[in-house]
């Protein structure tokens, strides 16, 4: 059988390049949707990885069928971690969502594999969960083969987190500890998230699927800061910041970014409550049917080339 065709949203992102990489290389063709397919991103994909181009946008949901014609599969990465002006959780979650599973229904595309995170759940304390539940709903009552993957917080040479993270140690003598710092995460690589989306294509076992994305290890805000920094050979003082002063700053930074810059702030108030809370999971049940084989935190770190 041949590999299917593949339709992917938010191919440009730094998990949708790692997904396209993980595709082509299992010889899945793939188009990619873009609003702009002249962009530099794009450019680099289709030099890279040859994928096709589809002109198109999910907040624009008569783009959307034409863009997937001819794909056998949509593997639907697209979301946010901050807002901007138009650029809502309710609309790139949400929305989006509901416009790609309609597109899906119309052009008669069954499989679907879908983005959400861990956490995800009915009656989250955060809209960014909220919105992601909601999604989840859509795929879940949406008659097609769907899987559905939740990953915790999501590391590689291009993610934001970590590098953040390399950033302030870099820059501050003092490095501020969010959430209290006793938060637990089970940091993933992003290569395992991309071969858990490209494995789901082929095993039937995956329809109708819920699965948790994480690593091997269980730890703290506090800890993984620390790893960050033996990563780096450095050493920080390491200051946790009172809650009422991180909402304040995050307040600010809300206001003040997309008024002056036009930008996401680069911390905000849902994602305060978020860093309250545990994002932990069961990675057992991906893991045996995916195969995927997980390497500790600090030896992922040893592979970037931008921490020092």
């Amino acid at each position: 059988m041949n590999p299917p065709k593949v339709f992917v949203t938010g191919a440009t992102g730094f998990v949708g390049r790692a997904v396209v990489a993980r595709l082509r290389l299992a010889g899945c063709p793939v188009c990619i949707l873009a609003r702009q397919p002249g962009s530099a991103p794009v450019r680099d994909l289709v030099s890279r990885f040859g994928v096709e181009v589809r002109q198109g946008d999910v907040t624009a949901p008569e783009s959307l069928p034409p863009a997937m014609t001819g794909a056998q599969a949509i593997i639907h990465l697209v979301g946010i971690i901050s807002e901007v002006r138009r650029v809502t959780f309710e609309r790139l979650h949400t929305e989006a969502t509901r416009h790609v599973v309609r597109a899906a229904q119309t052009t008669g595309i069954r499989r679907l594999v879908h983005m959400s995170a861990l956490g995800t759940r009915p009656n989250a304390a955060s809209r960014y969960h909220q919105t992601k539940w909601a999604a989840e709903e859509i795929v879940r009552h949406s008659g097609l083969d769907w899987t559905i993957f939740r990953p915790s917080l999501i590391y590689g040479p291009e993610d934001h987190l970590v590098n953040l993270f390399a950033t302030l140690i870099r820059r501050l003598p003092v490095v501020p500890v969010l959430g209290g710092g006793q938060t637990r995460f089970q940091p993933v690589a992003v290569e395992r998230v991309a071969e858990a989306f490209a494995g789901a294509l082929t095993r039937k076992e995956a329809v109708g699927q819920t699965f948790d994305l994480c690593g091997p290890e269980r730890m703290t805000m506090r800890e993984l800061l620390e790893q960050v920094m033996a990563a780096m050979g450095r050493r920080r003082l390491l200051v946790r910041v009172p809650a009422p002063l991180a909402r304040l700053q995050a307040a600010t930074l809300e206001f003040l970014f997309p008024r002056l810059l036009g930008k996401a702030p680069p911390l905000n108030r849902d994602q305060l409550i978020m860093l309250g809370e545990d994002n932990t999971g069961d990675a057992a049940k991906a893991d045996a049917l995916f195969g995927l084989q997980h390497r500790k935190f600090r030896d992922g770190l040893a592979a970037y080339t931008s921490i020092p």
